[in-house]
């Protein structure tokens, strides 16, 4: 029997419960203050496990990079104006949230699939 690191076993439950989703079903979280911008390009799953373990280390380049950090009134009002689909995790009460790096129309057709 293999034993898995709890960092991995961590990715593995945070990559089941990532999810694309239009930008307007996220609003509510960021109207109560929980909507963190992760800057495309990084790897979200990667960067909620290091914010459920509380390694700041880790995530101090990220903040001072500005690639991690409360969303803002000008970011929501973009996505909001765009539709934008963005990829959401939930490391409570906190809600990530990463814009797709190509928004496209097409993109935004497959928000509801299940596997997309």
């Amino acid at each position: 029997m293999t034993v898995t690191p709890p960092k991995a076993e961590l990715k593995q439950k945070l990559n089941q419960e990532t999810a694309k989703m239009l930008w307007v079903e996220l609003q509510r979280f960021f109207a109560s203050g929980n909507a963190l911008y992760i800057a495309p390009g990084l790897d979200l799953i990667d960067v909620a496990a290091d914010f459920s373990l509380d390694d700041s280390a880790t995530l101090k380049p990220l903040i001072e990079a500005g690639k991690m950090a409360p969303v803002t009134d000008m970011q929501a009002l973009e996505w909001y104006e765009n539709e934008a689909l963005m990829w959401a995790v939930v490391v409570a009460p906190w809600v990530l949230v990463q814009p797709l790096e190509n928004n496209s129309t097409t993109e935004r057709g497959h928000a509801n699939d299940s596997n997309s």
